[in-house]
């Protein structure tokens, strides 16, 4: 299992432009401490029959606006390369969005949040580059943790509006380990149902890897394969910066 694990993070390739958790898709409650700040710079890609797409790179900025209370913004550079077709290079869809944790963990209870978000169409679409619609996901995300381990889920609705696409559902799990005070890796399972008229839904899986180099400075590894749909692969790259004042209030 170690071997396997070892072998999938060796992909330094990354996941389609996806509302993820980075460096997974699937999604947590938790927000950015009241002050502080998370600057990703990322990249991100996906392969299947069509050809490749993603990020090269993005920039992805969270800041903890209130307690209890996340902002978040992606600034993308996008790519598109087609199995038979010019590959095409430029800026984006542009995802705005706010995480709200309305319960915190207790011993028997898990933390519960949303986190809705706008995916707005600053890409060109006849490019490849964009969907050409404004585009938002509203979901309901729990976690809980236990020592060393933490697990995280849940689900929600993606609004999808154009003539071929439909409205979609994404559910997710995640868990993962804390294997020291600079390694934690973890494993997800999402699917989400079709998002184009005639299309499949797909599930996929995911393992992971954060490295902390020091309380600043931080590496975000995922990578995996689809179990059920389209054939397929994705895998996430990241260089994460996270700072702000001392303890924020609770």
């Amino acid at each position: 299992m170690i071997k396997a694990i070892a072998t999938v993070l060796g992909i330094v390739v990354a996941v389609r432009l996806a509302w993820a958790g980075p460096p997974y898709t699937t999604d947590d409650p938790e927000p950015v401490e009241y002050q502080h700040w998370e600057v990703y710079l990322a990249s991100q890609v996906a392969h299947d029959a069509d050809g490749w797409s993603g990020t090269s790179p993005h920039l992805e900025l969270n800041y903890g606006a209130a307690p209890n209370l996340q902002l978040h913004l992606i600034a993308p550079v996008a790519f598109d390369a087609p199995s038979h077709g010019k590959a095409q290079f430029g800026y984006g869809d542009t995802e705005l969005g706010a995480k709200y944790r309305f319960v915190q963990e207790t011993e028997s209870l898990p933390q519960i949040g949303t986190f809705p978000m706008l995916e707005l169409p600053t890409g060109d679409d006849k490019r490849g580059l964009g969907s050409g619609h404004v585009q938002a996901f509203l979901p309901l995300w729990l976690q809980k943790s236990i020592g060393p381990w933490t697990t995280y889920g849940g689900g929600g609705y993606r609004i999808n509006p154009g003539r071929e696409n439909r409205n979609s559902w994404f559910v997710g799990w995640q868990g993962q380990r804390q294997l020291s005070s600079a390694l934690t890796l973890g494993v997800e399972i999402f699917h989400e149902t079709a998002r184009e008229v005639g299309g499949e839904s797909n599930t996929k899986f995911n393992v992971g890897a954060v490295y902390n180099f020091s309380e600043l400075s931080h590496l975000l590894l995922s990578a995996g394969h689809t179990i059920q749909g389209p054939s397929g692969y994705q895998a996430y790259i990241a260089f994460l910066l996270t700072f702000g004042p001392g303890k924020s209030p609770q």
